[in-house]
């Protein structure tokens, strides 16, 4: 699964990743990203705008918007099959900006795991592979929100944990941000683990624990 991540660049260097998108002017570097909070995504609705999507899926069709808290990670072995999933994989795909996330290792005979920050070799942004939609609520206020496909782990990640978030590679971003209705097998294949080879990762505090703490020290190699 991927329940944490930092997005800590400016915004300026995002525009300069993906020329021809429009970011937030402003906001502020985040250390420790967690669910229910906004997340910048840029879905696939043809505005080429990016926004802040609430982090948790809620399906335009439920009746409770404390569905998101459930859906952060969507599989993607079963996006195609799964109601909460299948619609938005074939009509509402999006990325996801960060430039790093964690993970938490279970070690034999110690009781606390310990947490990890992975990113890529580069130090560049990257992108996850999203869903997205919007919810109505009968007052007529709205939520726009968005889950993180997750798959099986590299080499890298398979020490960390069973699962890691799909990083797309730049050269898909426009077949996967097509606004046109796209069946399963036309993007599953994109769907991959990313090169282990061209990822990084080491321990960090488990200040990280708490969505409190939000702070550059979350990201510090840490030795226990």
């Amino acid at each position: 699964m991927c329940g944490r991540f930092t997005l800590t660049i400016d915004p300026a260097e995002l525009a300069e990743f993906l020329p021809g998108v429009t970011f937030p002017a402003q906001f502020m570097p985040r250390f420790n990203i967690a669910p229910s909070q906004p997340v910048l995504a840029l879905p696939n609705d043809g505005s080429n705008k990016a926004d802040f999507f609430a982090w948790g899926l809620i399906p335009s069709w439920s009746k409770d918007p404390a569905i998101g808290n459930r859906l952060i990670n969507a599989r993607a072995e079963t996006l195609g099959e799964k109601p909460s999933f299948r619609g938005n994989y074939k009509y509402k795909r999006c990325l996801i900006f960060a430039n790093g996330f964690y993970e938490w290792q279970v070690i034999e005979g110690q009781k606390t795991k310990v947490p990890h920050f992975i990113h890529l070799v580069s130090g560049m942004p990257f992108a996850f592979a999203g869903l997205w939609d919007e919810w109505h609520s009968p007052d007529g206020s709205s939520i726009r929100s968005c889950t993180i496909i997750t798959t099986e782990p590299n080499s890298l990640m398979s020490r960390l944990h069973n699962r890691m978030p799909v990083i797309l590679p730049s050269n898909v971003y426009t077949q996967w941000l097509d606004p046109s209705p796209r069946q399963p097998q036309e993007l599953n294949a994109l769907l991959t683990r990313y090169p282990a080879e061209e990822m990084t990762a080491h321990p960090v505090s488990t200040l990280v624990n708490s969505p409190a703490n939000d702070r550059p020290e979350c990201i510090l190699p840490h030795a226990g």
